[in-house]
């Protein structure tokens, strides 16, 4: 054996053994994989062993050559072996990082409660199924003739205007009340009817008492032989069940075009009673606040609707939720209802 076989045998022994030191000494994959790279890459120092076989005779090429790869083979079950020992060890040390003490107590979950305007609308709904009527729903965004044609509201009424409506385009707006379901109701159904249909509607009006999305639950009872006197009982008879006896309730001649006579209900102020206080922020001194307005459908609604006015009557009514629950809790804005603030709402 030649001198130059000698020289790449004890070579390649040194290189096998230096290769297996730093293997077991790699505290990490990216260790590991950079003594991989040195012994084993492209360019790798045993590789190259293997690139000078071209300087051996024919007969001394095979015994190197088969000592290179019996190296190679060495050092690449080594690499295997400490790459699944630095994987275990890892594992291990992230499963005690992330382990859990079963002994201390756990963290408090706290219960979600229904947002008071959800409370004052079910409670509402409630009332009016209670006392014979069905729910019906209309969509939010609503051609102008369910909102004003159909309810007998004139194309110059000053409810139409951008101003007051939030208008989508040509003939669609966002629906100011849920009346116009009543003549979606009306134009599929007979009498008798006793419908509510809450919901949400929108108007451009931002303060204290107003919101420009707000709550509604709109009702209507339509017969023969309707009376106001009916209207006023199933009103004063919710408005007793929602604030109890002791709160004084006035209904107070109004107008509306699309209920003839009209009235407004009014409940006594929930800040300064109904004798009412200057500087009130609420009622604005008057002693009261506007909590719905109602009347007697007017006979141009039936009309549209294909209702004969002389054989049928009814009555429709509009309530604010959030006017009953500023009533009912004593809250004196209205905004506080959509800010979000839980140490608000925590409190129902």
């Amino acid at each position: 054996m030649s001198q130059v076989s000698r020289d790449n045998m004890e070579k390649i022994k040194q290189l096998q053994d230096e290769a297996l030191g730093l293997i077991r000494q790699a505290k990490d994959l990216a260790e590991l994989d950079s003594v991989r790279i040195r012994f084993l890459g492209k360019k790798g120092e045993l590789t190259e062993v293997l690139k000078s076989l071209g300087s051996l005779s024919p007969e001394e090429r095979p015994k190197v050559g088969a000592l290179v790869n019996e190296a190679k083979v060495v050092v690449e079950v080594a690499l295997n072996d400490q790459k699944v020992s630095l994987l275990a060890q890892a594992q291990k040390q992230k499963i005690a990082a992330e382990k859990i003490d079963i002994t201390l107590p756990g963290k408090g979950i706290k219960l979600g409660k229904l947002h008071p305007l959800t409370q004052t609308m079910e409670q509402a709904k409630d009332i009016f199924l209670r006392l014979g009527f069905e729910i019906a729903e209309g969509p939010e965004v609503e051609l102008e003739y369910y909102n004003f044609d159909g309810l007998n509201i004139p194309a110059h009424h000053p409810s139409r205007d951008v101003d007051s409506t939030f208008v989508i385009k040509d003939e669609v707006v966002m629906r100011t009340h849920t009346s116009p379901v009543q003549v979606r109701v009306m134009e599929k159904r007979q009498p008798p009817l006793a419908i509510i249909a809450p919901g949400r509607v929108f108007r451009r009006d931002y303060d204290a008492t107003h919101s420009p999305v707000f709550q509604q639950l709109e009702g209507f009872l339509v017969n023969k032989n309707i009376t106001f006197g009916d209207l006023k009982g199933v009103l004063t008879e919710f408005l007793r069940q929602m604030f109890g006896s002791e709160k004084k309730v006035r209904f107070r001649p109004s107008f509306f075009p699309f209920t003839e006579p009209s009235a407004e209900v009014d409940v006594e102020c929930l800040k300064c009673g109904s004798e009412g206080q200057k500087g009130c922020n609420i009622c604005k001194g008057t002693g009261w606040l506007e909590i719905l307005g109602s009347g007697m459908i007017d006979p141009n609604v039936f009309k549209a609707v294909g209702y004969d006015p002389e054989k049928y009557t009814g009555f429709a009514f509009g309530v604010g939720i959030e006017r009953i629950a500023m009533l009912k809790y004593g809250i004196d804005d209205i905004r506080l209802f959509y800010e979000n603030d839980l140490r608000f709402l925590e409190q129902f």
